[in-house]
């Protein structure tokens, strides 16, 4: 039987993959793999760029771009076959991972190769990143304590893969069906249309409710049915936990005690008092007191404000609708309802000018004005839904540079949220070049009844944030894969390229690419236009201290963990909510159950990142706004400092080499409307603070 997956293909043949092709492809792939590194390994103290390091490289490249296809369906197209193919390799994966990163002579080798003088900047980089990463996967172990990181990551590969899909199945194990229309007053049509369509799917009458975000969210912010919005609210914050409809159900709590005891094993191992100074090592942060004091000071920057505009929501409830005790299920209700009194706005206002192709289309011209590049749409039958496009990324001259696929809408069996990742990387060496491949991921709300799917302003912030990952991965000019697009950027650095492109989502130059009405062709008119930046900032200190509750729970278990005491999730967490929330959610709220990003996900003990790359990509915008928004010269400077030369350089002189200085706090507290209003800032408020 031909292997799709083994075949030396640029673009995966998604019509062809099937379950049954997973794990033979993988045990193939690890075999050559060993044959590889055994004969390299051999011959360490020869070891020469061209016959060791390319190599090496090649044979990874022709086993990522087999795994990444695999990986990508297991996310976008979950199925028991296929989850039942994908958790049969993990082990085998981890071992493998673990024994080429333990390798002693594939270690000599790369020194050697290290020491040579004519390495250009971007291979030195490489291979600094290389024998780093090697440190960190225990080369220099004894052989007992080898053996013991190599449990730990089997185990870890299988938990965290474990924790996805408990969230995954209790996200899709839950659904209201509703037969009385009144239950839903308050939803927008397309809410109703929507779940009169997941009614339809069940062969179901009426209307049903999920937990996948498109249904989630209209029915916090619309729902006048209080007793409707807490009963969803309590199915959204209890997955995968104990409490709540589906207690018991698909359980995560085992899961992140065993995980986070394991990270902080595998930590100390390594020489690193626990796993939050093992996250640190390949980051731009440089220690633990540094991340806690860039949290610490941004929440008391905000923790005031936050209050006071809670305090605000609930004076307006009271006066409202006489509702004295403001309930975490009646934020998003209220907060949209104070929003629409207060600024005349709302998301409904808005969503007629953002029809998707629309977006899309006007993306792609912001993206060509600010960094000369273009983009057609690439026709293919080998896609893995109906709903996926696929585009062409062209240069100046017209040549083809890259490609991306888009899949935009949410259903059933796939995972939420709203992620990047590269398909192929760009790599030019060994006598093989290849161009980039992303693969960009939403889940907005589908076309309904014969109507456009209409976003946000929010969600067009999203596709706009995942672009600008898409384009990092994508105009990379450097020809190693490792340190090619966002391969070898420091995590809390990788966020500046996706969340610098959302400020463009913000100004009437960009908007008017795009933002048309989807019946009339309208441009927004002036007056919603004003009041969308009125709006801007509002709520934003509640906004802000809600992502500071993330960072810091999310730094301090794995900071604070002390095996004899296990991993105090809901003890920390209750500490950090006393610090920065405005609300505290009730006793059976299990957020962290369903928090993939850390446990499941590249961020644990790197939630801050966010933030942190924020104050770069606010600071890193401020340029623009002094220059004009599409001024070519800075547009150009950011496609050549930032996009195209990926990780093959210092993330911090990258930035200063860009910025013409190192990064200010400044923009970002700006930005976010902290200290802007309410009460005036003192002094020490705005002072200039350095990121690093």
């Amino acid at each position: 039987m031909t292997n799709p997956l083994l075949e030396d293909r640029t673009l995966p043949d998604f019509g062809r993959i099937r379950p049954e092709h997973v794990e033979p492809a993988v045990d193939q792939l690890i075999a050559d793999g060993r044959a590889l590194v055994a004969e390299l390994a051999a011959k360490a103290d020869e070891a020469t760029w061209e016959g060791f390091v390319e190599r090496i490289e090649i044979e990874d490249d022709r086993f990522s771009r087999a795994w990444a296809p695999v990986s990508h369906l297991n996310s976008v197209l979950n199925s028991d076959e296929l989850r039942a193919a994908y958790n049969a390799c993990l082990p085998k994966l981890s071992e493998y991972a673990s024994e080429v990163g333990q390798n002693a002579d594939l270690f000599r080798g790369y020194q050697r190769i290290a020491e040579r003088p004519d390495l250009n900047p971007a291979q030195r980089k490489m291979l600094a990143n290389t024998l780093r990463d090697l440190h960190l996967a225990g080369v220099d172990l004894p052989e007992d304590k080898k053996a013991r990181y190599r449990d730990i990551s089997q185990s870890l590969s299988r938990l965290t893969n474990q924790f996805a899909e408990n969230v995954l199945d209790a996200t899709n194990g839950w659904h209201k069906h509703i037969t009385d229309e009144s239950a839903l007053a308050g939803l927008p049509d397309a809410a109703k249309a929507l779940a009169r369509q997941a009614a339809a799917e069940r062969k179901l009458d009426g209307w049903v409710l999920t937990l996948d975000f498109p249904s989630f969210e209209p029915v916090m912010k619309h729902a006048d049915d209080r007793a409707l919005r807490r009963e969803v609210y309590e199915a959204f914050s209890t997955r995968a936990s104990d409490q709540g409809p589906q207690a018991g159900g698909w359980d995560n709590t085992a899961v992140m005690e065993e995980i986070l005891a394991l990270r902080h094993e595998r930590a100390q191992l390594l020489g690193f008092d626990n796993y939050a100074e093992l996250s640190l090592a390949p980051k731009m942060a440089r220690d633990t007191d540094e991340v806690m004091s860039f949290l610490n000071d941004l929440a008391d920057r905000a923790i005031h404000q936050a209050r006071a505009e809670l305090q605000e929501l609930r004076d307006f409830a009271r006066e409202t609708d006489g509702l004295d005790d403001l309930a975490p299920w009646d934020l998003m209700y209220y907060g949209e309802k104070l929003r629409v009194a207060r600024f005349d706005i709302s998301d409904e206002d808005l969503k007629p000018y953002f029809p998707l192709e629309g977006v899309i289309s006007g993306m792609f011209r912001v993206a060509e004005r600010l960094f000369d590049v273009r983009f057609e749409p690439a026709e293919t039958d080998n896609l893995w839904h109906p709903d996926v496009r696929r585009y062409v990324v062209k240069d100046t001259d017209g040549s083809p540079w890259a490609e991306f696929y888009l899949d935009p809408f949410a259903r059933q069996k796939k995972q939420g949220g709203a992620w990047m990742n590269g398909a192929v990387s760009r790599m030019v060496m060994g006598g093989r070049s290849q161009q980039p491949i992303a693969y960009l991921v939403c889940n907005f709300t589908p076309p309904v009844d014969g109507h456009p799917s209409l976003l946000t302003h929010r969600e067009v912030e999203t596709l706009f944030h995942e672009f600008g990952h898409g384009l990092h991965h994508m105009l990379t000019r450097v020809d190693y894969p490792p340190v090619a697009g966002i391969h070898g950027v420091p995590w809390d650095a990788v966020e500046l390229p996706s969340q610098f492109l959302e400020n463009w989502c913000w100004e009437r130059e960009s908007l008017d690419l795009f933002a048309r009405h989807h019946e009339t062709g309208e441009p927004i008119p002036d007056a919603l236009f004003q009041r969308l930046l009125d709006a801007k900032h509002f709520q934003s200190a509640m906004q802000m201290v809600r992502q500071l509750e993330f960072a810091l729970f999310d730094f301090r278990i794995h900071l604070e963990y002390d095996p004899a005491r296990g991993a105090r999730i809901y003890e920390i967490l209750d500490q950090v909510r006393d610090q920065v929330a405005a609300l505290k959610p009730p006793a059976w709220n299990r957020f962290p159950h369903g928090f993939s990003h850390i446990f499941a996900g590249g961020y644990a003990a790197g939630y801050f990142s966010y933030k942190w790359a924020e104050v770069l990509s606010a600071d890193a915008f401020s340029l623009f706004e002094e220059r004009g928004v599409f001024d070519a010269d800075t547009g150009h400077r950011f496609r050549e400092i930032i996009l195209e030369r990926g990780g093959s350089s210092d993330a911090m002189e990258l930035f200063t080499t860009f910025r013409g200085r190192e990064p200010k706090v400044d923009a970002l507290l700006r930005h976010s409307g902290i200290g802007t209003h309410l009460q005036p800032a003192t002094d020490a408020e705005t002072a200039i603070q350095d990121v690093a």
